[in-house]
């Protein structure tokens, strides 16, 4: 039993496995280069793998173009939409006259109790 125990390994500090019979997938490096900052960045794809034409950049975080051969590739914007923001959401719920009414009730409110506050402190 003696020559049995784990007497001596680092339990979670080494793997117990070994790398016989693992077969590595072919890898291709493609290289993004940033429009913005210039910088090259080198990734490692499966060779098989479909390569997006563009990365963000490690650096600076603006769009990095896949380089292909002296020049980089052409990335089609048309199709993005641009996010929309809370304004845009407010404007398809209200309109700007309801929303000056609603400015002008919470205004009123907002004034009465400052109003309200001053009349409780100085008395």
């Amino acid at each position: 039993m003696a020559d049995r125990s784990l007497r001596g390994i680092r339990l979670g500090a080494q793997s117990l496995q070994s790398e016989d019979g693992v077969v590595f997938h072919d890898r291709a490096q493609h290289t993004y280069s940033c429009s913005t900052c210039g910088r090259d960045t080198v990734l490692t794809f499966a060779a098989d793998a479909e390569v997006p034409q563009s990365w963000e950049c490690r650096t600076c975080g603006a769009e990095a173009l896949l380089r292909i051969g002296e020049g980089t590739a052409t990335v089609d914007h048309s199709d993005d939409k641009a996010p929309r923001t809370h304004w845009d959401m407010l404007l398809e719920r209200r309109t700007i006259p309801e929303l000056e009414e609603l400015l002008e009730e919470r205004l009123a409110f907002v004034r009465a109790r400052r109003g309200a506050g001053d009349q409780k402190i100085s008395a």
